[in-house]
């Protein structure tokens, strides 16, 4: 992926975009503004059976501009940073709020919470990866996986992804922050199939580091022994018993918490954790919390969407929740300031208190080690949740055979209680880092 010209160039087009629409929207009549603008560049190559089956650039700009006329809001964007399409949306943007209700939660967010010193995260890392390179590696990446076993039958391909971009957010505070960013990936998947029938999986490798990557021919292989190992799957009459869920879709487990705590959910009232500030949700020994200041991470950023400056704080601790996920918007709904969070987490993190995978299994003895979800069965309201799920059947700590065709079910507030562990094979591949988590039992529904 070629850089966008240079760095400095780059960093100076987008703050000038956004700070002039700050100025424009503030010439055309609004109280107060604020714009976010960038430029980004990305390569993207997808390979099937060794033949390339998509080979894309992208590159792109965007303006986005809200504007207030007191507490009424208006906003527009545009893909256009030149002067007269930022007087345009300025123009559109006013247009929309002069015709909006008042809402005495709109507007900027506290001029003492912007972010005044912005660390250098070390977040941008380019990767100057050619088209040819980038298919030599994915074609690598899916014949290391179909040369695994003949029992790997067909490909779903393999994707070598590199993205890299500038941005700014700048409002009438007088507040203007620069962001610069890479991500690069490279994953695979295939098709397995003996005469009990065909199974898929895949295997993947993130980072904002190119040489940080794994490798392609580790990738491949890894996809292709995550598929093997799913053959002959059978299926398990309805029992009750604990669920050790992989550490990467227990990530899915730490955003459904994440979900209930934040303040769209709160204000709206729609959240199976309503007025939990300061209440047990699990048990004494867990402990979440935000780094946004890790180098390198992908969750990393010194300010949020709204400047705010970002801080590493504790979300739970000692299993009681010490924080909500606040923009300044739903902190004004509930009475309560923002918590730098407009936008999202940035790195959450909550601490192993179990041992690593094979230890886990040994701690639940016998009971489903699920390493699949299937759907999107959960009530945010409630807190129910039913998901159809695959994965591997345990006793005695050890894995006997793959389970398919099953759903596992319970409520998200008893199973944030019943959980025992948190191993320590974190996954740091995204911006939630967790280990598998074991939980006490659930209703495993079969045949």
């Amino acid at each position: 992926m070629k850089q966008l010209d240079t760095v400095s160039d780059q960093e100076s087009r987008v703050r000038q975009a956004a700070e002039a629409a700050v100025a424009e929207a503030r010439r055309q009549g609004a109280s107060s503004a604020e714009a976010g603008a960038s430029v980004n560049v990305g390569l993207s190559v997808n390979v099937r059976k060794g033949e390339v089956e998509t080979l894309e650039h992208h590159r792109g700009q965007s303006l986005s501009i809200s504007v207030y006329l007191g507490h009424r809001k208006g906003s527009a964007s545009s893909s256009d940073l030149s002067g007269d399409a930022i007087r345009d949306a300025v123009g559109a943007a006013l247009a929309i709020a002069r015709h909006t209700s008042e809402d005495e939660c709109a507007g900027l967010a506290d001029p003492e919470r912007m972010a005044r010193e912005i660390p250098d995260l070390d977040l941008y890392h380019p990767w100057d990866l050619s088209p040819e390179a980038a298919i030599e590696l994915a074609t690598e990446c899916e014949a290391a996986a179909l040369a695994v076993d003949k029992r790997i039958t067909n490909s779903e391909g393999a994707a070598v992804n590199t993205f890299g971009g500038f941005s700014a957010y700048a409002n009438s505070h007088g507040f203007c922050g620069l962001k610069r960013g890479t991500r690069h990936s490279l994953n695979c998947s295939v098709i397995a199939e003996d005469d009990n029938g065909m199974q898929r999986d895949y295997a993947y490798t993130v980072s904002r580091v190119p040489d940080q990557l794994d490798s392609a021919r580790k990738i491949g292989e890894e996809a292709a022994e995550r598929t093997l190992r799913r053959l002959s799957g059978r299926k398990l009459d309805t029992r009750e018993a604990p669920v050790l869920f992989a550490a990467d879709i227990s990530r899915g487990l730490l955003g459904s918490f994440i979900n209930a705590i934040s303040g769209g959910a709160l204000y709206r009232r729609s959240s199976f954790l309503l007025d939990s500030l300061e209440t047990q949700v699990f048990p004494d020994a867990i402990h979440i919390f935000e780094a946004p200041h890790l180098r390198q991470a992908l969750g990393s950023a010194a300010f949020d969407n709204e400047g705010v400056a970002t801080r590493e704080r504790d979300i739970v601790a000692d299993g009681v929740v010490k924080g909500y996920v606040l923009g300044s918007y739903s902190g004004c709904k509930l009475g309560m300031p923002t918590t730098g969070n407009a936008g999202g987490v940035h790195n959450l993190r909550i601490d192993p208190t179990g041992g690593d995978l094979p230890s886990l299994l040994a701690e639940m003895g016998t009971g489903l080690y699920a390493t699949e979800l299937i759907g999107h069965g959960i009530n945010p309201v409630t807190g129910d949740y039913s998901r159809g799920a695959s994965g591997f059947w345990v006793e005695n700590g050890e894995i006997q055979y793959p389970v398919e065709e099953i759903t596992i079910a319970g409520n998200l507030k008893d199973m944030f209680r019943r959980l025992l562990a948190v191993g320590s094979d974190i996954d740091q591949r995204g911006n939630y880092h967790t280990g598998s988590w074991l939980i006490e039992a659930m209703t495993i529904a079969g045949e």
